[in-house]
C-alpha cells in the first residue's frame, strides 16, 4: 500500500510523505550560514563549479531561465547577467527560508530587476509546458524524493530546443580520491557544521545524501528515460561534482 512506502533520508529509511518535511527542517536550520558553509566546505571551489555550469548553459539575452532549488541565488545572479533586461530568471525553491535568504541577497547584489521568486516542488512544477529556455538545478536533485518525477516535470516546462543542467555532487572517478572524500565527508564535515552552523546533524545528513545520490551513468540514464536527448556528463574536481546536460528536442 502507498502509505507503507519508504524512501531514504540520508542513510535512514523514512515514510515517503515525511521526507519533504525532514529536508525542509535541514535547510531551515542551515539557511542563515549556508553561503559561509559552502565556501568552507569546498574551499571556495563551488563558485568555479557554478561558473562552469553557467558557461555550459550558453544562456543568451532574452532567455527565460528556471533556477530550480536555487537557494541563496548564486546561479540566479550569474544567469541574471546573461539574460539581460529582456530576459527573466525564476529563482525557485521548496524551502521558504532559503528562498527568503536568496531574495535578500539578489536585492543586495542589485540584480533583482529580472529575477522573480517562487516556492516550488521539483516533482510537480507550477509552470506552463514549454515555458523555459533553460532549467538548472544546482545541488538540489539529491534532496528530491521522486527524482524521476522531477526530471519529467523539468522536461515538460522546457521549450523544445531547451536544455537541462544538473549540477550535483557525484562519484569520484579515482578510488584514492573517493576514500579521502569519504573521510572528509563523514569525519570533518559534520564537525565544521557543528562549529560554524551549530548543526552537525544536518551536515551529517548532507554527506549521507551525497552518497545516496545516483552516480554519473545512472543519472544520465534517468535523464534519457525522462525524454532528454544528447545527454552528456562533465566531471569536475575528479568527479566529486558533475554537470549533466540534456536537451528537449
Amino acid at each position: 500500500m502507498a502509505d507503507n512506502k519508504t524512501t531514504h533520508f540520508g542513510f535512514k529509511d523514512v515514510p515517503v510523505e515525511e521526507k519533504v518535511g525532514k529536508v525542509r527542517e535541514v535547510f531551515d536550520s542551515v539557511a542563515p550560514q549556508y553561503d559561509i558553509m559552502n565556501d568552507l566546505m569546498s574551499m571556495g571551489v563551488h563558485r568555479l563549479w557554478k561558473r562552469f555550469t553557467v558557461e555550459v548553459a550558453n544562456v543568451k539575452a532574452g532567455h527565460k531561465v528556471l533556477d530550480l532549488a536555487g537557494g541563496t541565488g548564486d546561479l540566479s545572479a550569474l544567469f541574471s547577467k546573461r539574460v539581460g533586461s529582456s530576459g527573466q530568471v525564476v529563482l525557485a525553491d521548496i524551502n521558504e527560508a532559503m528562498l527568503r535568504v536568496g531574495r535578500d541577497r539578489m536585492i543586495d547584489k542589485g540584480c533583482s530587476h529580472n529575477i522573480s521568486y517562487n516556492l516550488a516542488n521539483a516533482e510537480s512544477l507550477p509552470y506552463l509546458p514549454n515555458q523555459f529556455d533553460r532549467v538548472c538545478i544546482g545541488f538540489g536533485l539529491r534532496n528530491v524524493t521522486d527524482k524521476a518525477a522531477a526530471l519529467r516535470s523539468m522536461f515538460d516546462v522546457l521549450k523544445p530546443g531547451g536544455r537541462l543542467l544538473i549540477l550535483e555532487f557525484s562519484k569520484p572517478t579515482n578510488p584514492i580520491l573517493d576514500k579521502v572524500y569519504d573521510i572528509y565527508s563523514f569525519k570533518l564535515l559534520p564537525k565544521i557544521g557543528e562549529l560554524i552552523a551549530k548543526d552537525g546533524e544536518s551536515y551529517q545528513y548532507l554527506a549521507e545524501s551525497i552518497r545516496m545520490h545516483p552516480d554519473q551513468e545512472t543519472l544520465k540514464g534517468m535523464m534519457e528515460e525522462a525524454g532528454f536527448e544528447r545527454c552528456q556528463i562533465n566531471n569536475l574536481t575528479g568527479g566529486i561534482v558533475a554537470v549533466h546536460t540534456g536537451y528537449k528536442l
